[in-house]
């Protein structure tokens, strides 16, 4: 039971990340990442909040990277609410500064595609299911036989095209996530010897019975 919130506290801490790295890339101030751009264009269009179409669109996801044999877990169903919960605080908070230039900004950015990309490696690795998002991504590693890496990078900018396409804001900073967002995110993974398609992710289902079966004896 010791390891279960070992795990557990893996997936928060790297969901805590995630809402960082986000809200830190927003304060660069040089343009919408990738699903931000994505969200934003389709918000516009079925008018609602980008909140809102954020949960939509990951319910969509999970339902279709479930279907491709991914498995939904307890890190599945938290990682889409939680991170927007963290991302909230962060910047409801005002505790990270807004760039005051575009080189600071452009800093702020790739700092902030490395803290999304270790937020990924930890809750990831707490084999509880990755988020929709990044289930995607690890889908189309496992199918198409790509390094990590490369398939965030086509993800990343095939959603950026779509949210364009919807009227979402692309600036300079979507150019650089979409090009470097990947390269982040192998060199995290490759710096903790960490493979995310060789992770066996657990369902929710059986963590269920887990935690019942802990709680009978």
């Amino acid at each position: 039971m010791k390891q279960f919130w070992i795990r557990v506290s893996n997936m928060v801490i790297g969901l805590l990340l995630y809402g960082l790295g986000i809200a830190i890339t927003i304060k660069a101030g040089i343009g919408y990442a990738p699903w931000e751009v994505f969200h934003a264009g389709l918000a516009g269009t079925i008018g609602l909040g980008i909140g809102a179409t954020s949960i939509i669109v990951g319910i969509l996801i999970a339902a279709i990277v479930t279907a491709l044999g991914e498995k939904m877990g307890l890190g599945t169903l938290t990682s889409m609410v939680l991170t927007g919960v963290f991302l909230d605080i962060m910047l409801a908070s005002n505790i990270i500064p807004t760039a005051e230039n575009f080189a600071i900004g452009t800093i702020m950015l790739v700092v902030g595609l490395f803290v999304v990309s270790t937020g990924a490696y930890f809750y990831i690795r707490s084999a509880f299911g990755a988020g929709p998002r990044d289930n995607l991504m690890v889908v189309m590693a496992r199918k198409a036989k790509l390094p990590i890496g490369v398939c965030r990078g086509i993800v990343d900018l095939l959603v950026t095209l779509m949210g364009w396409v919807l009227g979402g804001m692309v600036g300079v900073g979507t150019v650089i996530s979409v090009v470097a967002a990947g390269f982040c995110i192998q060199i995290v993974f490759r710096l903790f010897g960490f493979d995310a398609t060789a992770v066996k992710h657990e369902t929710l289902d059986y963590t269920i019975k887990t935690l019942f079966h802990h709680k009978s004896k």
